[in-house]
């Protein structure tokens, strides 16, 4: 009974052995591919659950599913107008065929250094056939805050880019996936992370964009002595329409008045003619005799109006 207890217990050993070793689990992130000896077999598993494989013959190889990241070297590069930058690029990949990357690649660390190598190679390759302007900038123009890129004419630029930092990258994408398509890889995306000038041309850079800068202040403050010339000259032309309006206005108030007036004294001079004399002769007196010496002869009417009234003011006292 002990030795059938003890062989009882040493095969329950053994399958639980088996059945820990044999039995394996995939979650949502992860993918597997079976190994015999080192080969892939069967199909990759793809979907999250419980699987079952042969005990201490075959290996799970658990893959990721999900995007990986890639993260170049900065490598000091050429550029075709024989510049020297500091590159430094990054990228994201994920497993698409994971038997194709088993059989190709093997590990996850091997395929980064694989994509050191392609990603790296299509970068140098790229930038050394283009200037440093087209890998710094993505366009020709020089905006500014008050100017959207589609209203800049022509004329307004600067130096000439034939590509663009844009276009170069998404040429390094395209060129890279290609390649890798055939370890089971698709590349999602590369990116230029940054860009730095060695020693010996950054100053020249610095010395060219504050160039460009200041051309592009001289043309903005032109343009803005231009506008400003326009506005003062409508301002003119509209205060002399103004002035114009008024002076014309006015002189058909002051004719209107002119003539109301005239017509006032005609009516007044039609009632009454001697009145109206004497009250024009009143208002002539204050003119003539002000500060003047008056010279008239015996004879004169406005001498025996002087006398007249001399007369009635010695009678009323």
């Amino acid at each position: 009974m002990r030795q059938l207890s003890g062989l009882l217990g040493f095969l329950s050993v053994i399958a639980i052995l088996l059945a820990f070793n044999g039995a394996y689990v995939v979650d949502e992130t992860k993918q597997v591919v079976i190994t015999q000896f080192g080969e892939p077999i069967g199909k990759p598993v793809t979907q999250a659950g419980l699987y079952f494989k042969v005990p201490f013959v075959q290996k799970a190889n658990y893959l990721e599913k999900r995007i990986l990241e890639w993260d170049g070297f900065p490598t000091e590069v050429p550029t075709k107008d024989k510049k020297f930058i500091w590159v430094d690029t990054t990228g994201r990949w994920r497993i698409v065929n994971p038997l194709l990357f088993m059989q190709s690649m093997g590990t996850e660390i091997h395929a980064q250094s694989r994509l050191d190598d392609i990603i790296d190679g299509m970068t140098r390759d790229l930038i050394t056939s283009y200037n440093i302007v087209d890998i710094v900038r993505n366009s020709d123009l020089i905006l500014t805050a008050s100017k959207m890129e589609e209203d800049i004419s022509s004329e307004e630029r600067f130096e000439k880019i034939t590509i663009g930092r844009e276009k170069i990258t998404r040429a390094i994408l395209e060129k890279a996936k290609a390649i890798v398509a055939d370890y089971g890889i698709e590349l999602v995306d590369v990116r230029i992370k940054r860009l730095n000038y060695v020693d010996r041309v950054r100053q020249k850079v610095y010395e060219r964009m504050i160039s460009e800068r200041k051309r592009a202040v001289e043309q903005l403050r032109s343009e803005g002595q231009g506008v400003k010339a326009e506005i003062e000259g409508q301002k003119e032309r509209e205060l002399k329409k103004i002035q114009s309006e008024a002076y014309r206005t006015a002189q058909e108030i002051k004719g209107k008045a002119d003539a109301e007036a005239i017509r006032i004294y005609a009516q007044a001079y039609s009632k009454d003619p001697e009145f109206y004399t004497f009250m024009k002769t009143l208002e002539l007196y204050p003119e003539t005799l002000s500060g003047s010496t008056l010279l008239l002869s015996t004879q004169t009417d406005y001498l025996e109006y002087l006398r007249g009234s001399f007369k009635k003011s010695l009678q009323a006292e």
